[in-house]
C-alpha cells in the first residue's frame, strides 16, 4: 500500500449558446447581460448556501435550494448544472446519504466550471 492514486475529477461543461442567443433577442444586449449578471450572482450565493445546507443537516431545504438552482441555470443556459441539481434531489428523495454528498459535491464542482465558462463568455458576441 505504497502507492496513492489520487484521481482528479474534471468534466467538460459548456453553456447553451441557444439558450443565451434567445435570452439576447428577448431581452437586448442590456438586459440580458443584467439577468446573466444577476443569475451568476445568485447560483454562487446558493451554491454556497446548499453546502451550508447539507452540513447542518437540513435536507428539505437543501431540495428548495437545489430546485432553485435548476431554474436559474436553465434559464441562462446552464443545462449541465441544472441537471446534476436534479440528481441531488434524487438523492435527497431517495433518502440516500452517500449519494447526497456525492452528488453535492459534483454539483459545487460543476457550478463553479460552469460560472468560470459563462464567465469567459463575456468577451465573445452572442
Amino acid at each position: 500500500m505504497n502507492h496513492v492514486l489520487e484521481i482528479r475529477l474534471n468534466e467538460t461543461v459548456h453553456v447553451c449558446q441557444d439558450r443565451l442567443s434567445a435570452l439576447y433577442a428577448q431581452l437586448g444586449e442590456a438586459g440580458a447581460e443584467d439577468v446573466v449578471c444577476r443569475a451568476m450572482e445568485e447560483l454562487a450565493l446558493r451554491l454556497s448556501h446548499c453546502s451550508r445546507l447539507h452540513a447542518a443537516g437540513e435536507a428539505d431545504e437543501l431540495r428548495k435550494c437545489a430546485r432553485s438552482l435548476i431554474a436559474i441555470s436553465e434559464q441562462i443556459g446552464m443545462l449541465v448544472l441544472a441537471r446534476v441539481a436534479a440528481d441531488v434531489i434524487e438523492a435527497l428523495d431517495g433518502n440516500d446519504g452517500p449519494a447526497v454528498a456525492a452528488t453535492l459535491s459534483r454539483l459545487l464542482r460543476i457550478g463553479e466550471q460552469s460560472l468560470s465558462a459563462i464567465w469567459d463568455l463575456q468577451d465573445i458576441t452572442i
